[in-house]
């Protein structure tokens, strides 16, 4: 039986990388191994280990999967540079690392070492139910198009993947998938809020708020026509949605406020990621 997914090397199993691991498995993914301090156990033919020099010296993954924190991006490239062979791709999911500051990780430890490939991407926090965003990005001509699929294949095993031609492009991305998930649940935080106010109980609050955030946002994915047309759909004229757009939409209120939002994230991400 052919393997759907090559062997990887996956550095770090938190919960972004953890969710990955779920989907890779449930792929077919070849015996590989997961560096990580805190992991447990993992079902064979799979290998768990706690420091770079417990990994199989004679292992060479097709992929090598950075799934730890940013901050730590630096020591862990160093740690894994030695198991990046002359075909392997090196696959982030951190976010604010940028490809020049990775591969110059890389080149401070093998300096004449072959540069590998480097992947960016930034996927988001839904990824953890298989119901992700992720976003990726790779110099032109850096990657092979089989090394394209196989990037394709592993973020795909959380959600939706797709790719950018600029990475710059990725901040763009962090302000809006990365970041959104926070602002959908601020929508369902105010409207439980509101709820309450209006004198519902708590506990139905919470159900009314999680309910119709969720139960949209199914709509919206099931749904061929774009969100401004399903948002006309709901408004009756003079009715009582069209009162609370008004209100909503007035030109120094939620449009206005959303814009500065995302381009502060996105300022913010390029602050990060220089």
């Amino acid at each position: 039986m052919t393997n759907s997914l090559p062997p990887l090397l996956l550095a770090g199993c938190g919960k972004m990388g953890g969710a990955m691991l779920r989907g890779w498995i449930g792929d077919g993914l070849a015996p590989s191994v997961i560096l990580d301090r805190w992991l447990e156990t993992i079902t064979p033919p799979h290998q768990v280990v706690r420091a770079a020099d417990e990994i199989p010296a004679d292992f060479t993954p097709a992929v090598i999967v950075l799934a730890a924190k940013p901050q730590k991006a630096d020591a862990l490239i160093a740690a894994i540079a030695p198991f990046a062979g002359p075909q392997t791709v090196i696959l982030s999911v951190m976010a604010g690392r940028t490809i020049a500051g990775m591969q110059a990780a890389f080149a401070a430890t093998r300096p004449d070492a072959p540069m590998p490939a480097f992947v960016r991407s930034m996927p988001n926090t839904p990824s953890a139910i298989g119901q992700g965003m992720t976003v990726a990005y790779a110099p032109a001509g850096s990657i092979t198009a089989g090394q394209r699929a196989t990037c394709s294949r592993l973020l795909q095993a959380v959600g939706v993947a797709e790719w950018v031609d600029e990475e710059p492009l990725i901040d763009a991305v962090t302000a809006i998938s990365g970041s959104g998930p926070a602002y959908i649940f601020l929508v369902a935080e105010l409207l439980e809020r509101c709820a309450v106010e209006q004198g519902l109980s708590p506990d139905l609050a919470r159900v009314l708020a999680r309910q119709t955030v969720s139960g949209s946002g199914a709509l919206l994915a099931a749904s061929p026509l774009d969100a401004a047309e399903l948002r006309r759909q709901v408004t009756s004229p003079n009715g009582t949605t069209q009162a609370a757009l008004e209100v909503l939409m007035a030109p120094d209120a939620l449009p206005d406020a959303f814009a500065r939002a995302v381009a502060a994230a996105r300022r913010r991400a390029g602050e990060l990621a220089a």
